[in-house]
């Protein structure tokens, strides 16, 4: 089973009411459990802060908002590179050598532009867009989410 399929089977899983999934072939053998979260939800919700308090937090919750609308108009134009995975980032193929690519350098659809090591395995991402490295949006040797940006691409 390759990276993707599993990748899709746990979006389909994510999807579904299911909460917990064990799936054994000759060739592999995946066990998936769903963290509900219930009990933090709970907690949220008793640790409410009190009527007085919504008045002031409303005008900070405001503020992040109308900073967050420029750098929206920033990234106007520019394609976000996603993980196709979850794992660990890195910029090269391993310590010492060269990143992939750069900011500014251009890349084509097909170049590898990182890898994302998942369980042991070392997968290299390729780019599904033609285009300049405009930001590197994840530190080296971190761990990134599925769907997670990694990098902004001007297309032009």
């Amino acid at each position: 089973m390759e990276t993707k399929e599993i990748q899709k089977l746990i979006d389909y899983i994510s999807k579904s009411d299911l909460d917990e999934v064990n799936i054994e072939t000759s060739e592999l053998k995946l066990h998936i459990k769903r963290n509900t979260g219930a009990t933090v939800q709970t907690t949220q919700l008793v640790a409410a802060p009190a009527p007085a308090a919504l008045p002031a937090a409303a005008p900070a919750a405001a503020a992040p908002e109308a900073a967050a609308a420029p750098a929206v108009d920033a990234n106007a134009g520019l394609i976000e590179v996603k993980s196709p995975m979850i794992g660990t980032f890195y910029r090269s193929a391993g310590p010492g050598k060269p990143n992939f690519k750069e900011i500014g350098d251009n890349m084509a659809e097909g170049d590898v532009i990182c890898i994302v090591e998942a369980m042991k395995l070392f997968n290299e991402i390729e780019a599904e867009v033609t285009g300049k490295i405009v930001k590197v949006l994840v530190d080296d040797a971190t761990p990134v989410e599925f769907d997670q940006p990694l990098f902004l691409v001007d297309p032009s």
